[in-house]
């Protein structure tokens, strides 16, 4: 009854297993189609890269740093003016002002890592379509085999 047993869970565990690896790809595919079909007109397909979702939340997250610290650097400025001498209240508002250009300098430094790091792992913030470097390129071989120099001034092509 034992072994019996024992053998039909196995075989239970292994149909299941089968089961799930078959419904995985299924869902796979349909997941990919369904986040195909959520992403609107104009949203980036691609997370990194000059267009890539990563890219821009970075970019915009940085631009919010940065203006809250341009903000904070004219609050300080402000509360310095009007601190009328008061210690304390000059303090205050040095110490705004040193905060705030404390958040410049990180903004800055961090969307220079940012595009460090991204340049780094080989995603150039400046790249060119791929297709039209093919086409590009077979262009320049097109041209050279016609006899067309890059130097020639004209259009015509260079006789030999």
């Amino acid at each position: 009854m034992k072994n019996t047993t024992k053998a039909f869970l196995q075989i239970l565990t292994g149909v299941s297993a089968a089961l799930v690896i078959g419904t995985g790809k299924a869902m796979a595919i349909s997941v990919q189609e369904g986040a195909a079909a959520a992403r609107a007109d104009g949203m980036p397909a691609e997370l990194i890269g000059p267009t890539g979702v990563f890219t821009q939340i970075t970019n915009t997250i940085l631009l919010v740093i940065g203006a809250v610290s341009v903000i904070m650097l004219i609050f300080g400025g402000f509360r310095y003016i009007i601190s009328g001498g008061d210690s304390k209240k000059v303090t205050d508002a040095k110490n705004t002002v040193l905060y705030a250009i404390i958040g410049l300098i990180i903004a800055v430094f961090s969307y220079a890592i940012v595009h460090f790091v991204l340049n780094s792992i080989g995603v150039n913030q400046h790249t060119v379509n791929q297709s039209e470097t093919q086409q590009n390129a077979e262009d320049i071989v097109d041209d050279e085999e016609r006899g067309y120099t890059p130097s020639s001034s004209s259009t015509t092509p260079s006789t030999r």
